[in-house]
């Protein structure tokens, strides 16, 4: 009996911190109708914020507590509603998923960056780990009880504020109509920030209480996905529901513990399954979930997509191979790895053109599903060892099929989930697959499969295939093939989208209910798109490991998979420029960045440090790279692709842009210059061009309006002469008592205070 007591105390007190974040998940996205995928993140800033005031600077408990839980937790959510949230009410769905998600890796990165991940990190319970009092024989620590406390309290307190207070309701009426709200004498807005504030104090608390009831160190990745398991209590609430949210977190604490205390000792997955079952609660309660009405139309973002022809992407694939066979045989050797890993990831990326840019579904997991096509390949086309290892294309063509029918059966329960809830159930298979599947490490009896080990000592390599009198050992003959296998994918995407499935697929995107009324059968559309989808992130992840040469679970983790999500999406989702983007950010920025700053921090001593920074700066801000999507909606290639149409008219500005191109190029090719220079060198080339025609040729590249604007900034009014068509601006006002050698002074706008004005500048 007090061995149950026990385990039911640490899964009270463990649910409890799951309905603490969970409440404030809820919270956040009742007044806002905002997902916050970056809720974990906070509390893991907070935890770490907690251990540098308590521990590294020696503060009080009582007084590090109040600045992280009362203080830093606020400010956090003020800082992200008046910055990023504040915009992305009436925003397409991806969108705010990409921008919480770039919050999220954001802080990640600043976590790491200031705290060093290697150094290891504890803090104790509040009021000590010794701390305690006996009840029925079963020791009570006073932060276990700080915890059970808050935990009802909250559900309490914002089960009351909801429903009986006024404040509650002003709160709630913000997502249902928030102009209705306005002309009842409310400000939308403000009751929105103070919500946010709220639920970024209750991250907080939740990151402050969670590390020392889980127990280990602090790790910003750890601790980020353990917050995120409080995603299953906070559904099971259908993110409306404080009691039912407070169940289901009690439900997660309680399970978990039961099954590590009670399952036998010879099932030797116990911990791995308590490990998965958030996940498996969170994917099994979205699929009971009341399913939506069809609507009738997504929500109208400025995204505006131009669909090109199978010729002209025929063109731009045999150029864009030429280019990278012109890149092997300049670059470093060093650097086609990199090159190759980038090329890879590119395919994987592609994945999501067809899924989310033509059809609109949302699926966080691409690199999940490649595990699961590298795992099989491994096990099904691997023969020899050592050097002599060769993958079969019978392996090959089994993971992709593999992948395809993972993807099939994950897609089927899914079908009627749409937006946020189909993007959590992609996110809850991520996280089982990593937690049941990847987590396989030692050798275990399986009743078909015999014993076997589903990922042999936590490395799996893949060595290259026979291609014939292609040796894809060689690094420069890979990089080549790649580029011709993505070459080959864009333009069957392409030429997929430019068919009637295509046309389906985007009809289904703009609006289900009008696709199914003229016939179309929508779980047909959606269970192949998921197929083919997951096929060619299959492809593309065998194709990775054959680049890199060895993987590791924590190469499919699900942050890595919503970093190639966020980055796709930013670079434009719906083009396959795209998919290249967010495979190369992917790929080779980060290794670039780390490598290059590495490199010169350890060249040079005296300004290491700085290196040291400026790389941190770089990666933080890849990560916060979706921040800016909503400004952005077509994503920054089509935007730098569109910047480049008006320069058809402007020959000669492509031409000095090819020339210094070519320059370039010459530079590396006598190693004067090295292939990072090179490539800074390119990207500044290919950003100033547009800048450059307009200043150069403005009467060939700008529309007549902008022409037009254009010759009105550089027209010169004589002094004398200003004022006379319209009343002087501040900056003219300056300009003429400068002219004029009067002492310069700010005066009233004319329209604003008249009378107020000088007599000479009233006439």
């Amino acid at each position: 009996m007090d061995l149950f007591l026990t385990y039911t105390l640490v899964g009270l007190v463990m649910g409890a911190v799951y309905a603490i974040a969970a409440s404030g998940l809820v919270l956040t996205y009742t007044t806002s109708g905002v997902f916050n995928f970056a809720h974990g993140a906070q509390a893991m800033l907070s935890a770490f914020l907690y251990w540098q005031l308590s521990v590294g600077w020696g503060l009080p408990v009582p007084v590090a507590f109040v600045l992280v839980v009362f203080v830093f937790g606020p400010l956090t959510g003020i800082l992200l509603f008046k910055t990023l949230m504040h915009g992305l009410r009436d925003v397409a769905e991806v969108t705010k998923v990409v921008v919480t998600i770039a919050v999220l890796l954001g802080m990640v990165s600043l976590s790491q960056w200031i705290w060093n991940p290697s150094d290891p990190r504890s803090v104790e319970m509040l009021w000590g780990n010794r701390t305690s009092f006996e009840v029925l024989g079963v020791r009570i620590r006073y932060h276990e009880l700080l915890c059970l406390v808050a935990a009802a309290a909250l559900a309490i307190g914002l089960r009351l504020l909801f429903t009986r207070s006024r404040v509650g309701v002003t709160m709630r009426a913000v997502v249902d109509d928030p102009d209705l709200l306005r002309l009842n004498g409310y400000n939308p807005d403000r009751v929105a920030m103070a919500s946010w504030a709220v639920g970024a104090a209750l991250a907080a608390l939740a990151g402050v209480l969670v590390t020392p009831v889980a127990g280990g160190s602090l790790e910003a990745n750890t601790l980020t996905l353990l917050v995120i398991d409080t995603f299953a209590a906070a559904m099971f609430g259908r993110l409306k529901s404080i009691p039912r949210t407070f169940v289901g977190a009690l439900f997660l604490g309680l399970a978990s513990t039961y099954v590590l205390a009670y399952a036998p000792t010879e099932w030797t997955w116990v911990g791995n399954f308590k490990t998965a079952l958030p996940m498996i609660v969170l994917f099994l309660v979205l699929l009971m979930l009341p399913q939506d009405r069809l609507r009738g139309a997504q929500q109208r973002t400025r995204e505006r997509t131009r669909v090109p022809t199978v010729r002209f992407a025929a063109g731009w694939a045999v150029a864009f191979v030429a280019i990278m066979f012109v890149i092997t045989q300049i670059a470093n050797p060093l650097m086609l790895g990199p090159w190759a890993a980038a090329l890879a990831f590119s395919v994987i990326a592609l994945s999501l053109v067809p899924l989310t840019g033509y059809a609109g579904e949302i699926n966080l997991a691409p690199l999940t599903f490649g595990a699961i096509a590298v795992i099989v390949a491994y096990h099904v086309g691997v023969s020899g060892t050592g050097m002599d290892a060769r993958l079969s294309w019978t392996g090959v063509i089994a993971g992709v099929l593999a992948a395809a029918l993972v993807g099939g059966l994950v897609a089927l329960p899914a079908l009627r989930l749409r937006g946020l809830y189909l993007a959590l159930s992609t996110m809850a298979f991520g996280g089982l697959v990593s937690a049941l599947v990847l987590s396989e490490v030692t050798p275990r009896d399986w009743p078909i499969w015999g014993e076997n080990t589903i990922f042999p000592a936590a490395v799996i390599t893949l060595p290259p295939v026979d291609a014939g009198p292609f040796d894809l050992s060689e690094d420069a003959t890979y990089v080549v093939a790649l580029a011709v296998v993505f070459a080959v994918l864009s333009v069957g995407v392409i030429a997929l989208r430019n068919s009637g499935y295509g046309r389906r697929l985007a009809a289904m995107k703009d609006s289900p209910a009008a696709a199914a009324m003229l016939g179309q059968s929508l779980v047909r559309l959606k269970l192949s798109v998921f197929m083919l989808s997951a096929a060619i992130a299959g492809l593309g992840a065998i194709l990775m490991v054959m680049a890199v040469g060895s993987v590791a679970p924590e190469n499919f983790l699900i942050t890595a998979s919503l970093a190639l999500v966020m980055l796709t999406v930013v670079g434009g989702v719906s083009y396959v420029s795209g998919a290249l983007f967010g495979g190369f950010m992917v790929g080779m920025g980060f290794s670039l960045i780390n490598g290059t700053f590495g490199n010169l921090a350890a060249d040079s001593q005296m300004y290491s440090g700085l290196f040291e920074s400026l790389k941190h700066v770089f990666a933080l801000m890849i990560a916060l790279a979706g921040v800016g999507i909503n400004r952005n909606p077509s994503g920054i290639v089509s935007d730098i692709c569109e910047s480049y149409r008006p320069l058809r008219n402007a020959r000669p500005v492509l031409y000095v842009g090819i020339g210094a191109g070519a320059f370039l190029l010459a530079l590396n090719w006598v190693e004067v210059i090295g292939d990072w220079s090179l490539a800074i060198g390119i990207f500044c080339v290919v950003l100033l061009l547009p800048v450059l025609g307009r200043m150069w040729m403005p009467e060939r590249v700008l529309t007549e309006h902008e022409l037009a604007e254009h010759r009105a900034r550089r027209t010169v009014v004589p002094p004398e002469l200003r004022g006379l068509d319209a009343p002087l601006t501040p900056e003219e006002r300056y300009d003429l008592d400068t002219y004029l050698g009067l002492p310069a002074r700010a005066l009233p706008a004319l329209d604003e205070n008249p009378q107020d004005a000088p007599e000479v500048a009233r006439v």
